[in-house]
């Protein structure tokens, strides 16, 4: 089956969201210029994923929304956050971080290409390196 194209899945929300999406897009794709980009029509998002070995690991994603735009990340409470800008911790959320943005708001770019690096450099430890950065933290 052919996957849908981002612009195509894009195509329904307002221009400022579409806007403001596209340009979390271009922050993945310069972060990580091997990313692999294909929507999640099921989960209602563009996900990203990073090939480790033969693979590929899911790392990261861009999910708008009527109101705002959310760029998270499946490894962000393994990240550095210097500057707090990573939401998801007041709902618990047992792995994932994001950040989200409302159209008009100024987008961080090298801030998030910062991110996203990691996002996509921690996503491709094997197991037992990420076990040994939460038991460093502890």
């Amino acid at each position: 089956m052919e996957s849908l194209p981002p612009e195509l899945f894009l195509e329904s929300y307002s221009p400022a969201i579409r806007h403001a999406a596209e340009r979390l897009r271009a922050v993945v794709r310069r972060a990580v210029p091997d990313v692999v980009e294909r929507v999640r029509p099921g989960w209602r998002l563009i996900g990203y994923d990073i090939p480790v070995g033969r693979r590929f690991r899911y790392f990261a994603w861009v999910a708008p929304e009527p109101i705002h735009v959310h760029l998270g990340f499946e490894v962000g409470t393994l990240m550095d956050d210097p500057d707090g800008v990573l939401q998801g911790a007041h709902l618990k959320l047992k792995k994932v971080r994001y950040v989200t943005f409302r159209p008009g708001e100024r987008i961080p770019e090298p801030q998030l290409v910062a991110l996203t690096k990691q996002a996509a450099r921690i996503a491709g430890m094997s197991r037992q390196e990420r076990l040994s950065m939460v038991l460093d933290r502890d």
